[in-house]
């Protein structure tokens, strides 16, 4: 029996819940689809499913060997798209993810004009501070601000920003602004994502000092929040900012020491081919991203 046959079998009937539904998608009888899952479960030497009157369900090698091969039919309908399709057909679900405020300042702006271009994209739009698990949340691109450490990633840099050092003119008429790094351990510090300390360029080089205060958070905007209310000073990259550097109670401290970039970057898991619907919205915010940040 054709061995593509079976896993397109396998795959429908686990999707469909059962034998009689995925006969029925695939303009087949239920005994054919039983004889292909069966032949692929005589060829593999394990049970799929667990059947019984009343429904049919995975076992835990189906749900592996679900897990495995779904990805790999994928590609090979992406390949064959690849071929027979114009840019202007690609279809299909993107899941994106993005830094909360980096995405809203910079990427939000953008869907309305990549969905106006490409109309059968789905975009699945996640906005969370934080790293996640490419493989495991199932992300197809994530939009990273600073260092990325994925082995299991592709990384495309986009462009730099620098980081900046702020607080409120409120905070710095009750203390006295930093004039060098080493000021700040007597200052408020609102910490990111639990930094213990902040990296500064001096004349003998990186000088990386201890920080702390009585606000920290995963959420640069709840960082950003804080500094704003006047409770202390912040760290952020300038293409976290933007409109705010134009604040009128915002002042930037440590400029001179400031001299650290973080690149953006789009990755993607490692895969041999990488859908074409994929390889479109990286492509635009590629090139989209660099324009509107630089």
């Amino acid at each position: 029996m054709d061995r593509f046959h079976e896993l397109t079998a396998f795959i429908t009937v686990v999707e469909a819940g059962g034998f009689s539904a995925a006969a029925r998608r695939l303009d087949d009888s239920q005994s054919g689809m039983s004889k292909s899952i069966g032949a692929l479960e005589k060829r593999l030497g394990v049970l799929l499913f667990n059947r019984n009157t009343r429904s049919v369900t995975l076992t835990d090698q189906g749900r592996k060997y679900y897990d495995l091969i779904k990805p790999l039919l994928e590609e090979m309908d992406e390949a064959d798209a690849a071929l027979t399709s114009s840019t202007l057909d690609v279809s299909g679900l993107v899941r994106v993810a993005a830094p909360s405020t980096f995405g809203r300042l910079h990427v939000l702006p953008l869907v309305p004009p990549l969905l106006a271009r490409h109309p059968k994209i789905k975009l699945d739009l996640g906005l969370l501070d934080g790293v996640q698990n490419l493989i495991a949340d199932g992300i197809d691109l994530a939009i990273r601000v600073g260092q990325v450490h994925d082995q299991d990633a592709v990384v495309k840099r986009v462009m730099g920003t620098s980081l900046v050092c702020v607080g409120s003119r409120r905070y710095f008429s009750r203390h006295e602004p930093p004039m060098v790094p080493e000021d700040l351990v007597d200052h408020n510090c609102l910490v990111y994502n639990d930094a213990a300390s902040w990296k500064f360029v001096g004349p003998n080089g990186t000088v990386s000092v201890p920080v702390s205060g009585n606000l920290s958070s995963n959420s640069v905007e709840t960082i950003l929040s804080g500094v704003l209310a006047g409770l202390g000073i912040g760290m952020f990259s300038r293409a976290s900012l933007v409109g705010e550097l134009q604040h009128p109670d915002i002042v930037t401290v440590l400029d001179q020491f400031m001299d650290e970039p973080r690149d953006v970057s789009l990755i993607w898991p490692k895969r041999r081919f990488v859908p074409a619907r994929v390889r479109l919205v990286t492509d635009f915010f590629a090139t989209m991203l660099a324009q509107r940040v630089a």
